[in-house]
């Protein structure tokens, strides 16, 4: 079963950039498709971005497209999310997960119980 350690995450101003990891050991990796998840206070966990086996195939939440790219190294075992134009409204926790069923595509809509395990997530918050 893949583990999954989430780092990046740090106190930034509006209109900044940051630049999450989400390194993987175990498991299948390289035959997974990877998503992006975050948790903002008080609210339920919410897809941001997904890649799939290849690389090749990409999908994200409306409320990041655009800001936000997903990519992977698979040489480094390495899902990233290069966050652009970070606005307070992306301040959350952010988790990464392999999608549990093996497919290595996406499929829409992203549903959450398709993913995991879990990480233990990074931090971010964005400031005004």
């Amino acid at each position: 079963q893949v583990q999954l350690v989430e780092s990046g995450g740090g106190l930034v101003q509006a209109g900044d950039s940051l630049r999450l990891s989400c390194a993987a050991s175990g498991g299948t990796f390289s035959r997974s498709s990877m998503g992006w998840f975050r948790q903002r206070p008080g609210k339920e966990r919410e897809f941001v971005a997904e890649i799939s086996w290849s690389g090749t195939s990409t999908y994200y939440a409306d409320s990041v497209k655009g800001r936000f790219t997903i990519s992977r190294d698979d040489a480094k075992n390495t899902v990233y999310l290069q966050m652009n134009s970070l606005k307070p409204e992306d301040t959350a926790v952010y988790y990464c997960a392999a999608d549990r069923r093996g497919l290595g595509v996406i499929t829409t809509p992203p549903r959450l119980a398709d993913f995991g395990p879990w990480g233990k997530g990074t931090q971010v918050t964005v400031s005004s």
